[in-house]
């Protein structure tokens, strides 16, 4: 059993190609399927986010399930492989814990230490679990992940400051626009976990927002929102609605998955006041011929670097000491994962071996009819200890070998030469 992760981050692809290959929530299903009915793929867990969409899985051949997830990803996503090739981040059996593991950690995120990218991981976890497309070792090594990622957060300071898109939006906002946030009506497209987070961050009274409307497709989200902040200057409107208040917010922040931009040039062109846009929709969710329009401000996630890179430069010295508790983490992960699967052939190994001894007393007891009960009970008693006498060294062998290049080469054979 071999772990395989394939995926496009931020680190290697244009935010454009991201964009394309994102799969929406409602496409899981059908995109776990369609990599489950391939013939090197066994299990498989997707994780897609605005920056980050990639496939671990279980596999038989290595080569064979990199194209397989290639195809795959190109199909659902209607990107040619060509484009999807070259910027390919590939990991295979250790390589997939120290990555996925360092993504939990939010070592990997453009954020570094964020804590949405547990909660993604968790729920592509969970969708997997529903699809059944996922085992108990894919399921364990993903457990493990989110539960290093959280030792990471508690034992260092990684989380300090600015840790998320939330943050970071809201402090790219007070960069922008200064003191022209005080009296100011923002909207926020999207009642999300990224969504709620700007909400809370644009309470803040150093911005002195006059009023703050939660704009969702379902209103009952939103309201939930204002219910739990309980701010007065908080209120939850439909999308519909959000047209008519667009020409009094001089703050639009979208944090909405949507399949085609949700705003565009004709939403702004008739006002004069100047209004930023901050677009965290993936895909974008505002149409880019809105920078044509003087007034209008529009920024991506692309221009959170200046304030993500500040954030990061206060905590590098966290970053390291997170890098060494995730590789004490992984070997500890990597260690049980060997005795777990020493243990498992071991277990088989002996079973088949009382399975022949079982079988062959069975055949020759009629021959030993004139035995009684307690000198049969020596025969089964003497032919139990011969067995656990042969399963001996085959046993510290693998016990010894775990792991290693030796020991998966003798549970190979093993399994070859009983039938395993």
């Amino acid at each position: 059993m071999s772990f395989l992760s394939v995926g496009l981050n931020h680190e290697r692809a244009t935010l454009d190609l991201l964009e394309r290959v994102t799969i929406p929530d409602d496409e899981f299903g059908k995109a776990l399927g369609t990599l489950l009915a391939n013939a090197n793929i066994q299990e498989a867990v997707l994780v897609s986010t605005c920056l980050r969409t990639e496939v671990y899985a279980v596999i038989d051949r290595f080569h064979g399930a990199v194209e397989e997830i290639t195809a795959t990803l190109a199909s659902i996503t209607n990107v040619p492989e060509e484009e999807i090739t070259p910027v390919l981040e590939i990991h295979f059996d250790r390589g997939v814990s120290t990555h996925l593991f360092s993504v939990a950690a939010g070592l990997k995120s453009v954020v570094p230490g964020e804590f949405e990218v547990l909660g993604q991981l968790r729920r592509s976890l969970e969708r997997a679990e529903e699809e059944h497309a996922v085992g108990a070792e894919l399921s364990a090594l993903f457990q493990r992940a989110i539960a290093a990622g959280r030792k990471v957060r508690s034992e260092t300071a990684i989380a300090r400051g600015t840790t998320s898109f939330a943050q970071a939006t809201v402090d790219l906002i007070r960069h922008e626009l200064g003191d022209a946030t005080v009296g100011a009506t923002a909207i926020v497209y999207g009642a999300g976990q990224l969504g709620q987070g700007i909400v809370k961050g644009l309470r803040d009274d150093r911005l002195g927002l006059e009023r703050i409307l939660v704009a969702n497709r379902t209103v009952a989200n939103a309201t939930a929102v204002t219910i739990e902040l309980a701010d007065e200057r908080i209120a939850p409107i439909s999308l519909e609605d959000a047209s008519r208040h667009l020409p009094q917010a001089s703050i639009v922040v979208t944090a909405i998955e949507t399949p085609q931009a949700l705003l565009g040039l004709g939403d702004f062109a008739e006002r004069q006041a100047p209004v930023l846009i901050v677009d965290l929709g993936m895909p974008r969710a505002v149409d880019g011929d809105v920078d044509t329009l003087r007034h209008v401000r529009r920024l991506d996630i692309a221009h959170l670097s200046q304030v993500i890179d500040q954030s990061l430069s206060e905590r590098r010295e966290e970053i390291t000491a997170a890098e060494e508790i995730l590789r004490a983490e992984v070997e500890k992960y990597l260690e049980d994962r060997r005795s777990r699967g020493a243990a498992s052939i071991v277990a088989e190994l002996r079973e088949r071996f009382e399975d022949i001894r079982r079988m062959e007393l069975a055949k020759r007891q009629s021959e030993f009819s004139f035995m009684t009960a307690e000198q049969w009970e020596m025969v089964e008693s003497l032919t139990r200890s011969i067995v656990a006498k042969i399963a001996h060294q085959p046993t510290l062998g693998l016990k010894d070998s775990a792991g290693t290049d030796r020991g998966q080469r003798l549970t190979e054979a093993l399994r070859n030469l009983f039938d395993l």
